[in-house]
């Protein structure tokens, strides 16, 4: 059975009712991993409007050049975008395979250009103009509506995307070492919390912490001989898609180090290393899952786009339209997907940010229903209000 065939399987099958919400068992080979990009990253680095005259104008010293036998000049795309040339050896391959898309002008709505309050906004997935529930993340929900789901957050602490009913455990991968606690310390601390409420949670913490460590073993004595040359978060993305492929079928992971208001660069700099990074990291993600990546989905998201005019310093400031990437074995990629306009001064948001034409909770939940064959009342738990949009990404 293909991965369509399972899809249109799950959306055929019968929902039971328990508790007052409607559940739904997942394909068991389908895999979800979300990459936050915390900062606010400029994305007309990323996904450059090569056709617009106005982009060149208002970047004159970080603008990424057309596409040309330059090593320097930017990869060509399809309707006048081209990418960023960091991602030459990583990515391209992936949009030119199929497997990766782009989809420009997205984001919320939220115009507060605070990082922390657009991050837990979009983390939240709620309706801007209702209350706001901190503890209520939209991939927890997502969890709940999956029967039998095994999420993780690759954190270091549980975040708000997570946060919620369903049972989420955290873990950070990207500094994984001996553990400050030994086992016969462990059991000294769990004897602590002996017949009182907490017994449960330390337990289930010490039992994630000791399957993680004992799945990455292996791993960790090859690094120990210098097997594994990559830093970063390459080296993290592989210890997640081990975790992924055998363990969790949701995931989440943020990188930093996006809020480029000084400097940033262009064909090559601070962002141009990032880029770079982050484009090994996914791709070493994509080899590491191995057959697993035919039926797994990578989202790349951010808070919010920045200042389409370069600022004083050769940096962008906060702004508001972002570019979200949607990656896998069964995308339906090579496309910038997704309502647009022609990039030009009477175009942009408050004559300053690319402005947000495709709603992140719609194009998020059109692609949870495709993966997950969610209902109709399943996109509405996740994404209360929200109308997915069926962009045929899957």
């Amino acid at each position: 059975m293909n991965r369509r065939e399972s899809i249109a399987g799950l959306a055929a099958l019968s929902l039971s009712l328990q508790a007052g919400r409607l559940y739904a068992a997942p394909d068991a080979g389908s895999r979800l991993l979300v990459v936050f990009l915390r900062g606010g990253y400029d994305s007309a680095s990323l996904l450059v409007p090569t056709a617009s005259s106005f982009y060149y104008e208002s970047r004159p010293d970080i603008a990424i050049a057309k596409p040309s036998s330059d090593l320097a000049s930017c990869l060509p795309l399809s309707d006048g975008w081209g990418l960023h040339p960091a991602l030459r050896e990583s990515l391209y391959p992936y949009f030119k395979g199929g497997e990766l898309a782009f989809v420009p002008f997205a984001g919320t709505h939220d115009v507060s250009r605070s990082h922390f309050e657009t991050q837990d906004s979009i983390e939240m997935g709620q309706a801007l103009d209702g209350h706001k529930n901190y503890n209520s993340g939209f991939m927890n929900r997502l969890a709940t509506v999956l029967k039998g789901s095994t999420p993780m957050s690759f954190t270091e602490q549980l975040p708000v995307i997570f946060q919620g009913d369903a049972k989420v455990p955290n873990t950070v991968l990207k500094s994984l070492a001996k553990p400050s606690v030994d086992a016969r310390q462990s059991s000294i601390i769990a004897s602590m919390y002996q017949g009182s409420p907490l017994m449960g949670h330390v337990a289930d913490g010490f039992m994630v912490r000791d399957g993680v460590l004992r799945e990455l073993s292996a791993e960790m004595d090859a690094a120990n001989r210098n097997a594994i040359a990559a830093k970063g978060f390459e080296l993290e993305a592989r210890r997640i898609a081990r975790l992924m492929k055998d363990s969790y079928n949701l995931g989440f992971v943020d990188v930093g180090g996006w809020d480029t208001h000084v400097y940033q660069g262009a064909a090559t700099g601070y962002l141009a290393s990032r880029f770079d990074e982050l484009g090994r990291g996914l791709a070493a993600f994509a080899q590491e899952m191995g057959a697993a990546w035919r039926t797994t989905t990578v989202l790349v998201v951010s808070e919010f786009g920045r200042t389409f005019r370069q600022n004083g310093n050769r940096g962008t400031d906060h702004g508001h339209g972002t570019v979200a990437w949607v990656m896998g074995g069964g995308v339906q990629g090579r496309r910038i997907a997704g309502e647009q306009v022609h990039v030009e001064q009477s175009t942009l948001f408050q004559n300053r940010d690319f402005p947000v034409l495709n709603e992140y909770r719609s194009v998020l939940g059109g692609v949870f229903r495709q993966q997950f064959g969610l209902s109709p009342e399943q996109v509405d738990y996740v994404f209360p209000g929200a109308k997915p949009l069926d962009l045929k990404l899957l």
